[in-house]
Order: structure tokens, then sequence, then C-alpha cells
């Protein structure tokens, strides 16, 4: 499974529709806690600050939207892969409310369409030219796999024992 989902090693044993509820309101009580100061200061040279992670959070949960959706559409789609870090190029500190107001919006939005879409759709193939065949359900349990990861890089931030 990890070969399919590098997050995969994040799971921890909670039920993958807990872990994408609560993430949400998980990473705005870390920005609460750490402030605006601390959230747009990179906690080391050549790493990402808070706002930044919040900013690539916003843009992985657009293309988890968008191969979500094209898993339930096609058949056996292949999808795109991305460069975060060239996406990353174009993130400012100034745009982290606009991000967390992004990433939850559009997390409510494919949380619908994932609680109506399994147990169904579980099995739907769909193919990441980097990581092989998997299914919708893998490409769900990486959104929180994915979370937990980038909530941990928060928690450190924050100075929150993880």
């Amino acid at each position: 499974m990890s070969d399919l989902n590098p997050y995969a090693s994040f799971l921890d044993g909670r039920p993958i529709e807990a872990i994408l509820e609560s993430t949400p309101e998980a990473i705005l009580s870390l920005i609460d806690a750490m402030g605006t100061e601390k959230a747009i200061t990179p906690p080391a040279p050549g790493k990402w600050s808070a706002a930044e992670i919040v900013c690539h959070l916003a843009d992985c949960e657009l293309v988890f939207a968008f191969r979500l959706r094209q898993t339930l559409a096609e058949h056996a789609p292949v999808i795109q892969p991305f460069d975060q870090d060239k996406w990353a190029a174009t993130y400012s500190p100034l745009y982290l409310t606009a991000a967390l107001d992004t990433f939850s919006a559009l997390r409510e939005w494919n949380l619908l369409l994932i609680d109506k879409a399994l147990p169904d759709a579980a099995d739907r193939p769909v193919t990441h030219p980097e990581r092989g065949t998997m299914t919708f359900l893998t490409l769900v349990e990486t959104i929180a796999g994915h979370d937990l990861n980038h909530l941990g890089q928060l928690q450190r931030i924050a100075g929150v024992a993880r």
C-alpha cells in the first residue's frame, strides 16, 4: 500500500472520514495558536512557513477534488502529477486566510462527494503515472495521510507536541 499511498505511514488508525472532517479545524487551531507572525515565517532556511503549508494544502485539495471526480466519471483514468515546489513559487504569506478558506470550502465539497461515493466506488481504478494503478479508496486514504503529514509540520512550527 505504501507504494500507492506515500502517506500511508501517517495514518493513525482513526476512521479516514474522521481525519478528513477534522483537518480544517485543526489547521485553524494551529494557525491561531502560533499567530500570524510565526505563521508567515519559515521555520528554517529552505522550509515552508505555516502559511505556505496551508497554501499547499489548498492547492492539493483542488487537485484531489479533480482526481476524485475524474475517477468517478471516467473509466480507469490516468491522473496528472504536479510539481509542488513550482506551484509553491507563487505563494505569498498574504494568502494565508484565503488559502484556509479555500481549503475548508473544498474539503467540505469533497467530503460530500466521498460520503456519497463510498463504499460503492471504493474499488474504481485510477492510475498515477509515478505510483501505478490504485483505487478511489486509495486516493481518499492518500488525502488523509497527506493531511496528517502536514498537520505534523504545523504542530512542530506551533511548538505543540505531536
